[in-house]
């Protein structure tokens, strides 16, 4: 494990921030004391997306009732006095 000051760090980012791109873990130190362990994150691996089942979630919302175009049409003429 390499070593490194908090000077270091401040004027010396760029070779710190290869070591720590290649692998190696970073101890900072501060007054001659240990106090921080720079490691490399580990690689992200997306999830996978999983679709939403809308069919579940509108029967959730909506219950069960489904209404055909003639309903919905009568519907709507009766909200607006249409009533032919």
């Amino acid at each position: 494990m390499k070593t490194a000051t908090v000077r270091d760090l401040r004027n010396g980012f760029a070779r710190i921030s290869k070591w720590i791109e290649e692998g190696e873990p970073v101890e900072i130190t501060k007054g001659g004391k240990r106090f921080a362990r720079l490691v490399p994150a580990e690689p992200h691996r997306p999830g996978r997306f999983r679709m939403p089942d809308i069919e579940a979630r509108l029967n959730r919302t909506f219950g069960e009732t489904c209404y055909d175009a003639e309903e919905v049409a009568g519907g709507i003429a009766a909200s607006r006095g249409d009533l032919s």
